[in-house]
């Protein structure tokens, strides 16, 4: 079977696995956030956080909890660095220790479900850190992601109210309802493919093949693996992440692994159709997902497949900082699904790309993470989007706009273009900063096009929750963890206030009846047009910046 045919099997049999769930966990996640009743541990949870389950939120105070969650989960992460070596599990090398600089960039990084990391996890962060600290921030960062993707949800379904639900009900069930599950599942699916799961600090190897001896780390890294996938949080237990044989120990790991990385997002618009009461507006988003990143997919393989250049060309693929054991179209498939989502987990180095395979994972974070995205962000950037679409589709024709029985007036496309605007400001006023600076320059491991690259992703990658990195970037620094954690938290935080303001908005109102002149928005040619507005709005806003970059390398 050639690379080709292999790759297209890889990403046919994904394909097939993800319709297969979409329907029955969709439709198992609109039962948890649409049910009445608690369970007994999630009263336990609420009487111990003071939580008022009954109650519900208005836009305002959803957001407030949001809010003071998130802050108080960064700073207790920061200090619970910053005193790991007092702690047990702790790796007991003083040369490790965490500078605040690059404990307020890592605390961050995990709270905004972004796991960008300026470090190297088994030479830095301990046991107790990883499993206490990292790993539980991969589960609730995803879960309030979630949250506030249902919250926007309800503003559709809902009329003549400002309750948007209750925060902390939808963030306990998102969390031990759906997260914890699939992910003690999907550990021990991962412990069976070879992945470790101990407390060893580490091991030592007397005799490697070369005759020296090798110290191999040890620690609870499977069941860490499932939940960075599976929330699309994408830290890694190791500096190389899911490149590291302990992680992902072969092809059908490999496979899992991208697997997780989408079932959740691509499940999300059916819960979405069946809270609103229309499925059809479920299939609808879900298509515009679908068709999106298989054109991603499509493309970042063809430009690793067939890239010209003497050994690329020799080989049939570009090879470089691929892994053997997962080959190109398996590592390609990965790094355009980990862009496509807000993920950041890697198997393969995106710095060795080749200039288009690189651009179009820079171009998968600019979309907005939305194809399909992150756990919960990517469904409500996609919603963002489809009203974009009928606002765009209202001026054509001279009507007040309709989305799913809710009018688009000023103020809901007000609020809609202000979200879409946050992440092209924090990226492209974050690379020119840098590149402005001559200290800051000096930290690329290139010159030219792709330097400039390299600092485009990582503000890319930041501003966008990805976490991913081109990796040539020397990035702990002081500046560039405060400038990186800035601009993870103004871009999660900024854009999710946006949302829950949308969602009051929306909620407040009454119901549209369609009429001749409502626009479908669940036909073939509003999918086609959302793409559309997807993709064009992305090119005006980034196309210069990329030219400079990438484009400019690939015509080099």
């Amino acid at each position: 079977m050639s690379t080709t045919t292999a790759g297209i099997a890889f990403v046919a049999s994904l394909i097939l696995a993800l319709a297969l769930v979409h329907v029955p966990l969709g439709d198992y996640m609109y039962r948890v956030y649409n049910g009445r009743k608690h369970s007994r541990v999630e009263r336990v949870v609420y009487r111990a956080i003071g939580a008022q389950p009954e109650v519900e939120q208005t836009w305002p105070v959803y957001a407030r909890s949001v809010l003071a969650f998130s802050a108080a989960g960064i700073l207790l992460l920061f200090f619970f660095q910053l005193v790991q070596g007092k702690l047990p599990l702790h790796l007991n090398d003083p040369a490790t220790e965490m500078t605040p600089a690059l404990a307020w960039n890592t605390a961050v990084s995990f709270v905004t479900n972004t796991n960008w990391q300026n470090y190297s996890g088994e030479s830095t962060q301990g046991h107790l850190v990883q499993m206490a600290g990292l790993a539980v921030q991969n589960f609730v960062s995803a879960a309030v992601g979630m949250a506030v993707a249902v919250a926007l949800v309800r503003g559709f379904a809902r009329k003549h109210t400002g309750d948007l639900g209750n925060f902390w009900v939808d963030l306990v069930r998102g969390t031990l309802r759906i997260l914890l599950p699939i992910a003690f599942v999907f550990a021990i699916v991962l412990v069976a493919g070879g992945a470790i799961q101990n407390f060893h600090v580490y091991d030592q190897v007397a005799q490697t093949l070369n005759g020296s001896q090798q110290t191999i780390p040890g620690g609870p890294v499977a069941s860490q693996e499932a939940i960075k996938d599976l929330g699309t949080n994408g830290g890694g237990f190791y500096n190389v992440n899911s490149a590291h044989p302990f992680e992902n120990p072969a092809s059908w790991t490999n496979w899992v692994e991208i697997f997780l990385l989408l079932v959740i997002s691509f499940s999300l618009p059916r819960t979405f159709g069946r809270m609103i009461g229309s499925r059809k507006q479920g299939f609808a988003i879900v298509a515009v997902m679908g068709t999106i990143a298989l054109i991603s997919v499509t493309l970042t393989n063809l430009f690793q497949l067939q890239h010209h250049g003497t050994v690329p060309t020799a080989i049939g693929a570009s090879m470089e900082g691929v892994e053997q054991r997962f080959g190109v179209a398996n590592s390609a498939t990965f790094a355009a699904s980990t862009t496509l989502t807000s993920t950041g987990s890697v198997d393969s180095f995106h710095d060795s790309y080749t200039s288009l395979g690189g651009l179009m994972l820079l171009f998968n974070m600019q979309l907005g993470e939305v194809a399909p995205g992150g756990v919960g962000s990517g469904l409500y950037g996609m919603l963002i989007l489809a009203v974009i679409t009928v606002f765009v589709a209202g001026l054509m024709v001279g009507r007040t706009p309709e989305y799913v029985g809710k009018k688009i007036t000023p103020r809901e496309i007000k609020l809609a273009a202000s979200y879409f605007l946050i992440s092209p400001l924090i990226v492209l006023v974050g690379t020119a900063t840098a590149m402005a600076l001559p200290g800051q320059r000096a930290g690329m491991a290139n010159s030219g096009p792709h330097g400039l690259s390299e600092v485009l992703y990582a503000f890319t990658s930041a501003a966008n929750n990805n976490g991913s990195a081109f990796a040539g970037l020397t990035g702990n620094t002081e500046w560039y963890n405060t400038a990186l954690g800035l601009a993870m938290v103004f871009g999660r935080f900024l854009p999710i206030i946006f949302v829950l303001a949308l969602a009051g908005s929306l909620a407040q109102q009454g119901t549209t009846p369609e009429s001749i002149g409502t626009l479908p928005t669940h036909r073939p040619q509003f999918v086609g047009m959302v793409v559309g507005v997807t993709v064009i709005l992305v090119a005006l806003t980034f196309l210069p910046v990329l030219a400079l970059g990438p484009l400019a390398e690939g015509i080099h």
